[in-house]
């Protein structure tokens, strides 16, 4: 078995933003030159997730809501008390993004068939950007022959 490892950039632009990885996890996977196998997509930050799910604008908008809904950034939370912890200087109070990336989870696993990704007629893979705009990596893993 071979195992193919990269890390990409992604630039994000707004405080809750979906962006489509498709293009960029099947390019590291042409690069990987696995046929066969499965590519795990992790996001390596605390405020970001990945989710598979439609990448369609009105329900991209739908889902940005419905986020806000779920942890309000407005909200008292524990976390946002900086003046009680050690934090760095330009520490943002964004417990509500914590929260909506641990619901949302920070990793997803496609299978690869054929040196493509097996993804459903509307699947995509979502990077959930929940604390932007910011600067991301997110580490890609191709395995398989």
């Amino acid at each position: 078995m071979t195992v193919f490892d990269q890390v990409i950039s992604v630039k994000t632009y707004h405080s809750i933003e979906l962006i489509s990885l498709d293009e960029s996890v099947q390019t590291v996977i042409n690069n990987s030159q696995i046929q066969s196998g499965h590519v795990l997509v992790f996001s390596r930050h605390t405020t970001t997730a990945l989710t598979v799910n439609e990448n369609e604008e009105r329900l991209l908008v739908d889902i940005e809501t419905y986020l806000k809904r779920l942890a309000p950034g407005g909200d008292r939370y524990l976390h946002n008390d900086l003046h009680l912890r050690d934090v760095p200087p330009d520490e943002p109070i964004n417990a509500h993004s914590h929260l909506m990336a641990i619901t949302l989870g920070n990793s997803e696993m496609i299978p690869v068939i054929d040196g493509k990704l097996a993804l459903g007629t509307y699947q995509s893979i979502l990077l959930c950007e929940l604390d932007g705009p910011r600067d991301r990596t997110v580490f890609i893993q191709v395995s398989g022959e």
